[in-house]
């Protein structure tokens, strides 16, 4: 079976209890995107699935990607997988919009993660410190942190018992010996929930948008023995170099060019050792506390280093 006619087949068992669908008209989109627009699989499989979430009314998270996997805290590493999860409710939010019935934060031994049940699901309420099997949820990510969502799919089973809730903060001492790409001034999708990083104007899920500016540094630091990525969101990366969102928008706009700001990043920290504190998700230390400290360092050999581990 070819690449192609698989994906077109997956697509079809998300969407053929929702419309009237073929999996020929399937694999001919499909077709068309990668054969003739030179469109990478992954994008053309989203591009496809968004076309019929329009064409049948529903939600990203209103489908199942065809059976989900029992999964920890700790493994969840990637957005839009399907997992089962046991955990606890550590704490619950208020919510900031209408169409999200619940927010909070869950934990199992492993660690913590956000969580979000939309209120058209229907689901029953979660209570501070229960316990709860919650089968077929899927991730989430923004800025490397990773969430779930609950659906319209979701199982929620209560369970008479407890749970150990590890803790997932990491502090590391370093030197930040690189800056990845997607540093800098970026642009996020604008739709309600959405928060994939534009590429050339677009996003995987809702195509050409106008998209709003965000601050961010994808760093890596190095501890004398092993390389962590680090990321810094708006309001760390202005507290680590003093640019802020409104600063680094200004400078694009009169170089006519948003490289501009991630190089005047680099250039002021880059080389610099810190103390660094935050939570893990998946393989990003997310910094939450950040202490600059006394000395400096050849930041192109920590960098080869880096990079051979």
């Amino acid at each position: 079976m070819s690449d192609v006619r698989q994906h077109a087949e997956d697509i079809h068992a998300q969407f053929s209890d929702h419309i009237d669908l073929e999996v020929e008209d399937v694999e001919k989109r499909l077709t068309t995107l990668v054969d003739e627009y030179k469109v990478p699989m992954d994008e053309a499989r989203r591009s496809v699935t968004t076309h019929y979430l329009d064409e049948a009314g529903l939600e990203r998270e209103d489908i199942s990607s065809g059976g989900s996997e029992r999964a920890q805290v700790e493994d969840v590493d990637e957005p839009e997988e399907w997992i089962d999860l046991t955990a606890k409710v550590i704490e619950l939010w208020e919510p900031r919009s209408d169409s999200v019935a619940q927010v909070g934060l869950l934990g199992d031994p492993t660690g913590t993660i956000k969580f979000t049940k939309w209120a058209k699901s229907d689901l029953p309420s979660l209570e501070e410190g229960g316990v709860y099997d919650l089968r077929n949820v899927v991730t989430d990510e923004y800025q490397g942190r990773y969430s779930v969502k609950l659906n319209s799919t979701t199982i929620v089973e209560e369970l008479e018992e407890d749970l150990e809730v590890g803790d997932d903060t990491s502090e590391i001492e370093g030197a930040l010996v690189d800056m990845q790409s997607g540093s800098g001034l970026i642009k996020r999708c604008p739709e309600e929930d959405c928060t994939y990083v534009l590429q050339n104007g677009r996003c995987p899920d809702h195509g050409e948008v106008e998209g709003d500016f965000d601050l961010r540094i994808k760093g890596v630091v190095d501890d004398g023995l092993d390389a962590h990525e680090v990321i810094f969101d708006a309001e760390s990366t202005e507290g680590l170099t003093g640019i802020s969102l409104e600063e680094a928008k200004d400078m694009a706009m009169d170089a006519l060019d948003t490289t501009v700001v991630a190089d005047e990043i680099r250039d002021r920290i880059v080389g610099t050792y810190y103390r660094i504190e935050g939570p893990t998700f998946g393989r990003y230390v997310l910094a939450d506390e950040v202490e600059e400290l006394d000395g400096s360092v050849d930041a192109e050999e920590l960098l080869i280093k880096a990079r051979s581990m």
